[in-house]
């Protein structure tokens, strides 16, 4: 008898679509998670969960009682963005993302700068042989992002308001392990702190990466201020490679990364507990309700978050069709507003979505 053919790979995704722009762009996402799917021998159910800002004016809270619990079911969570003018920040911030987030325990998110041809960025010249492409390696569930602390209102003038980061040897050894992980195969790690101010906390931070050094002697690997490390990102970022840093310089660095990349709109994450699932992966441009519903919102950073998805999954070929597919489309010039160009939304899905070319 002939051999019969292998079950169908399927994953079960978690997609929460969020706020402002989030369901428009997560849309163009799952139309090219879809096609590259059928192409590549795969299925996707996308189970779609409307949490966010919507789903708090109808309950009062960001997310069901059980949405935790629900999620860690999923092999994937695909997630749009958080954030409208209706509520505070801080609120939606740290009633859906942030819970998830540590929930789940992932402590890398992974943000990746790449300049790519088609696109005018800010920068004035590259070097002939060099080109800006690097990992932003962000601890991602400690550090600055905590709620320890409080306020003290005190008399007119004297309020008080007191913010405790948190670093644990665990959750800094296992963000630099990751990152000189990433670093034998792209190059030099840059571990960004700024000890010469922070006396408790950076110095602990680079006396634990001199400790991880020490098990990479492979791996070539420096260390440098935050303000320095933002220096030379403008100055020559061709230099960088893989920079690891805490929550709050990571989170700033990869922005201006993605400056230097032409728009926050190309910037895509990941959420990582590496060698376990679910993973979480969103792009970085946040909810925009200023843009919400006019159609012009760039879909390529959540696309690349979600190329980044599927090599979590295991699925590298897709991922690389679909970073081959978002290549040729910014190199043929279809650019939506934010990139200087007239393409909307959908018609940049469309093209991304043609782009895709088939395996083998």
């Amino acid at each position: 008898m002939p051999d019969s053919e292998p079950p169908m790979r399927r994953y079960h995704v978690a997609v929460i679509p969020g706020d402002g722009v989030g369901p428009e762009v997560i849309a163009e996402g799952c139309r090219v998670l879809e096609r590259v799917g059928s192409l590549y021998g795969f299925q996707l159910a996308l189970d779609e969960l409307p949490w966010g800002s919507g789903y708090h004016r109808r309950h009062g809270r960001m997310m069901p009682d059980d949405a935790l619990e629900t999620l860690r079911h999923y092999d994937s969570l695909y997630f749009g963005a958080v954030g409208t003018p209706e509520l505070p920040d801080d609120y939606t911030l740290w009633n859906l993302l942030f819970p998830i987030r540590r929930a789940l325990d992932l402590y890398v998110n992974l943000r990746p700068v790449r300049l790519f041809g088609g696109v005018a960025g800010p920068l004035a010249r590259v070097p002939d042989g060099e080109s800006v492409d690097f990992m932003v390696v962000r601890e991602n569930t400690e550090g600055e992002y905590t709620r320890l602390g409080g306020r003290s209102p005190g008399a007119a003038g004297d309020e008080l308001a007191l913010q405790t980061a948190k670093f644990t040897r665990r959750g800094t050894e296992r963000v630099l392990e990751h990152g000189f992980g990433l670093a034998r195969g792209r190059g030099l790690l840059t571990s960004v702190t700024k000890s010469n101010a922070l006396v408790h906390s950076m110095t602990f931070w680079d006396e634990v990466a001199e400790r991880v050094a020490a098990r990479h002697p492979e791996v070539a690997w420096e260390r440098m201020h935050v303000d320095a490390a933002a220096y030379r990102m403008v100055k020559d970022p061709w230099r960088f490679k893989v920079l690891v840093a805490s929550n709050l310089f990571g989170d700033i660095l990869s922005d201006l990364g993605a400056g230097l990349g032409g728009s926050i709109g190309l910037a895509p994450s990941a959420n990582l507990h590496p060698g376990r699932r679910p993973n979480l992966f969103e792009p970085v441009h946040g909810s925009a309700p200023d843009l919400a519903g006019q159609g012009i919102a760039n879909p390529v950073g959540a696309v690349w978050s979600a190329s980044m998805l599927l090599d979590d999954l295991g699925e590298e070929g897709a991922g690389a069709a679909v970073m081959a597919a978002i290549e040729r489309v910014l190199e043929a010039g279809l650019h939506t507003p934010d990139l200087g160009g007239r393409a909307r939304t959908g018609e940049v899905g469309d093209a991304l979505v043609e782009a895709i070319e088939p395996a083998g």
